[in-house]
């Protein structure tokens, strides 16, 4: 099966079918946050070194880096929060843009492996990201859409990933460096949003042998108690052959509910890390080492 080998100067993280799930934290993005984005915007960046140590801490294995902000130089802060958050913590990132010329600042700034996104199917993008995860040797995330938007048909949707990949290999990059997002739409709108999504990922898986990662909370947008839907669909999708996600590791639940994933795939050797992230301390109060209720006798 396949493997996708991202690294930083220091550490590798692979994502696979046959691995732990890899959880992308998603919390550097100014997108929504109006304080974090005039702070980066300033030179500010004490948010962001506190936002990646927590999520770290939490369980993320790798952090997702943006610094989309109107009216701003986002590719010199793009390469300035690269460069911070590398000096503090030694997770892989993942360089996050929608404008060619700030990914390549963060490449540039980068140390190790990065995962690019990303590309799209859309030719235009096509002919300008795939040159530059050639030349830097990156992995790249394709999104399953083309110049013809988002298709409601998720054949489709693979048939763009397809594109994507195929397109890929045009530029000699192999397939393991693609790491496809189906799309994962909001499902209080678009009803078989689920279905949808576990199809492609099992087309993807099968047929492809690609890796896979989404926004994992688009598909709550809208609704309450997300946190809890984005709980329930992450154990799911990781059974339908999902490999990664971008998604919040703040929220304990859903950190648990990925743990819980890896048991039953048989994902975790030995339930190791269930163990270490859950076994009670042989105290007398019986307290869980990360917290929660005493066992009653």
């Amino acid at each position: 099966m396949t493997d996708t080998i991202i690294s930083s100067a220091t550490k590798e993280i692979a994502l696979g079918f046959e691995r732990p799930f890899v959880v992308i934290g998603e919390r550097i993005n100014p997108t929504g946050r109006k304080l974090l984005a005039e702070e980066m915007k300033q030179g500010d960046y004490s948010r962001v070194e506190a936002d990646a140590l927590a999520q770290v801490a939490a369980g993320a294995h790798v952090l997702d880096v943006n610094a989309g902000i109107p009216l701003a130089d986002e590719p010199a802060i793009l390469a300035d929060c690269i460069r911070l958050i590398q000096s503090i913590t030694d997770v892989p990132l993942c360089i996050d843009s929608s404008i060619v010329a700030a990914l390549e600042a963060g490449l540039e700034a980068y140390q190790g492996k990065a995962l690019l996104n990303s590309v799209t199917g859309e030719e235009e993008r096509l002919e300008t990201v795939l040159p530059l995860v050639k030349k830097h040797e990156c992995a790249v995330v394709a999104i399953s859409n083309d110049d013809s938007g988002i298709s409601n048909d998720p054949d489709v949707r693979f048939d763009v990933a397809k594109k994507i990949v195929q397109r890929a290999a045009d530029h000699g990059i192999p397939s393991s460096d693609v790491v496809v997002d189906p799309l994962v739409m909001p499902i209080g709108a678009v009803g078989d949003a689920g279905r949808q999504v576990m199809h492609i990922v099992r087309r993807l898986r099968d047929e492809l042998k690609v890796n896979t990662t989404c926004g994992a909370s688009n598909l709550s947008f809208g609704l309450p108690n997300r946190e809890g839907l984005n709980a329930a669909f992450l154990p799911m999708a990781i059974a339908a052959g999902m490999t990664s996600a971008i998604t919040n590791p703040l929220v304990p639940e859903l950190i648990t509910a990925v743990r819980g994933a890896d048991v039953v795939m048989g994902h975790d050797a030995e339930c190791m890390s269930w163990i270490g992230a859950y076994r009670e301390e042989d105290t007398a109060g019986g307290k869980r080492r990360r917290g929660g209720r005493r066992r009653r006798s």
